[in-house]
């Protein structure tokens, strides 16, 4: 029993040996009875682990037991054999994990990573080459600290927490760069960084605008190699309200009055315009008063002397020599008619 494993062995250790010596020359149109499919890392320091993908597949005609090694230059540490019994046609993946090795300083090393399977009487394999970077070397896979923000995201609501959509935003970094999106109908918003468009680490400006809502600022601080996110909240404009105008603006709106076109009222004008008269024609008004007054004075002294009582004395008048016939002393006078002209009855004498 020694003797066969032994042997079995042996037989392994040259399957390996064959498969780094000799090219792997798969056959045309076929697939390949052993591939590797993918590798973690090509470039590695002393000591990383490296993840391994083999696949293989039974090309023959008939049932077989593949019997599947991996080894190289890197150390395996899990998967490093596997002993599938596969179909004509069948196929079975490997996961292995293998450790870089040690190396000397300022030495960058090539190792291969060998996978190998029998099959039959056919022994095939596949390898990759891995470079292992020993201490004071620079690795073309490693990465340097990202100095710039990963991305900027957040979302958009309005006063009650609704979601608000098609919102324009305008992100302004520290460096002055600007990049502009638009929210989407959750009302979330995301601007990534890129080679071209860095977005520089430091205080970020976000400008929110949407018709019906009042423009919003917001700032937040974003950090090298991290996402800087934020939540903007959009009050919605309120409508004018309609007030009465102030007795001082009604009137200053009310229009101005032609005068030419309107006259100008005031309670002046409605008082009558006296017509204004010279000093002449004011004498003679008085003067016109003043006879009339006489005149109506001698009227009413006439009528208050024919009205008094018979028994009033009055003075005799002047009668004729001769006296008519018929007449005696209970005869009440006689007024002695004038002779003059008609003239003499508006001269204004008492008879």
């Amino acid at each position: 029993m020694a003797t066969r494993l032994r042997a079995r062995g042996a037989a392994l250790i040259a399957l390996i040996a064959t498969a780094l010596a000799l090219p792997a020359v798969p056959v045309a149109g076929a697939p390949a009875p052993i591939s590797i499919l993918s590798v973690s890392a090509e470039n590695v320091k002393p000591g990383d682990t490296v993840r391994l993908r083999v696949r293989v597949t039974n090309t023959g005609n008939r049932t077989e037991t593949a019997i599947v090694v991996i080894g190289g230059g890197l150390r395996c540490a899990t998967g490093c054999r596997a002993e599938p019994s596969l179909k004509p046609g069948q196929s079975f993946d490997l996961e292995a994990t293998l450790v870089a090795p040690t190396v000397s300083p300022n030495v960058t090393t090539g190792l291969n990573i060998s996978a190998a399977v029998r099959l039959g009487e056919q022994n095939s394999f596949d390898h990759k080459m891995v470079y292992v970077h020993g201490p004071g070397t620079s690795s073309p896979d490693a990465e340097e600290p990202s100095t710039d923000v990963v991305r900027v995201a957040g979302r958009v609501r309005d006063s009650d927490g609704k979601a608000v959509g098609g919102a324009a935003l305008t992100v302004r970094d520290s460096a002055g760069h600007e990049y502009r999106t638009t929210s989407d109908r959750s009302g979330r918003f995301s601007i990534k960084s890129s080679a071209g468009k860095p977005i520089a680490a430091g205080p970020i400006t976000i400008i929110v605008a949407l018709d019906g809502y009042r423009t919003t600022r917001a700032t937040v601080t974003g950090t090298a190699g991290d996402t800087a996110s934020t939540l903007v909240t959009l009050a919605a404009v309120a409508p004018p309200t309609k007030t009465p105008p102030s007795p001082e603006a009604a009137a200053s709106s009310t229009p101005a009055v032609d005068e030419a076109s309107e006259p100008e009222t005031s309670d002046a004008a409605a008082v009558p315009a006296l017509k204004a008269v010279s000093d002449e024609g004011s004498s003679s008004l008085i003067f016109t008063i003043l006879g009339g007054l006489l005149i109506a004075g001698g009227a009413l002294a006439l009528m208050i002397r024919r009205r008094r009582a018979p028994n009033e004395s009055v003075p005799p008048a002047k009668t004729p020599s001769t006296a008519p016939a018929g007449t005696g002393k209970g005869d009440a006078p006689t007024a002695v008619l004038s002779t003059a002209p008609p003239a003499d009855r508006y001269s204004g004498r008492h008879r």
